[in-house]
């Protein structure tokens, strides 16, 4: 299938499940409109790049459903000059989405397949200023902090204080956080000693593992 064949499914996404749904970022949506999201799951799941459901992808994970992406990437609040880290690569499709409106992105992901096979469509797709590494996240990425907004698609307990540590004076932290089975969405503010967490919506995401999350079953 061609990127053209795609723009049917794409107009929908951005129409009924980001604006109708109060998406209202306009860097976000464009954002999201020149990302081929297509390019990032397998082809078996071509048809359904940009249905408003979470996608599977190898190791156990998953793609997240385009209006999480939205909602997630819209209460970071990027004007163009952060410096960003994501926990969890995935495949790379979050990350795309912040390469397009962040200054820099670190993105940190625990399977070694998963942040190769990123780097790949990434470097295909002509995306720059990312740099991608295989860590533990829960521990962030501590060489290059601190960071102006973080972000984490794996779901936590609490705020891991790593984490929270990175987070430049001003930043904000978006991570789902509740039990194993279901979360809440929550933005994490850090004004100098202060921090606190805006809820944004109800969700479900895979646990966040490592040494500040949860243990592996």
């Amino acid at each position: 299938m061609l990127d053209a064949d795609f723009q049917h499914d794409k107009q929908i996404m951005l129409r009924q499940h980001l604006r109708d749904r109060g998406i209202t970022d306009r860097r976000v949506l464009e954002a999201m409109a020149r990302v081929p999201r297509e390019r990032f799951v397998d082809p078996e799941l071509w048809t359904e790049a940009y249905a408003d459901r979470a996608l599977s992808i190898d190791c156990g994970q998953t793609i997240s459903q385009p209006y999480i992406v939205a909602l997630m990437t819209q209460a970071l609040d990027l004007r163009g000059e952060e410096r960003v880290v994501e926990i969890g690569t995935g495949s790379g499709y979050q990350t795309a989405v912040l390469a397009e409106l962040a200054r820099e992105v670190v993105s940190v992901e625990r399977h070694q397949a998963l942040s190769q096979q990123a780097a790949e469509r990434l470097k295909s797709l002509g995306y720059q200023r990312i740099k991608l590494v295989v860590g533990d996240g829960t521990l962030g990425w501590p060489a290059d902090a601190p960071y102006d907004r973080i972000i984490v698609a794996a779901a936590a307990a609490a705020p891991p204080q790593r984490l929270v540590e990175q987070l430049a004076d001003g930043g904000i932290l978006v991570i789902p956080l509740g039990q194993r089975d279901r979360q809440v969405l929550q933005a994490i503010h850090k004004v100098g000693e202060r921090v606190w967490a805006e809820p944004l919506s109800p969700c479900r995401f895979v646990p966040l593992l490592g040494a500040e999350g949860w243990a592996e079953e």
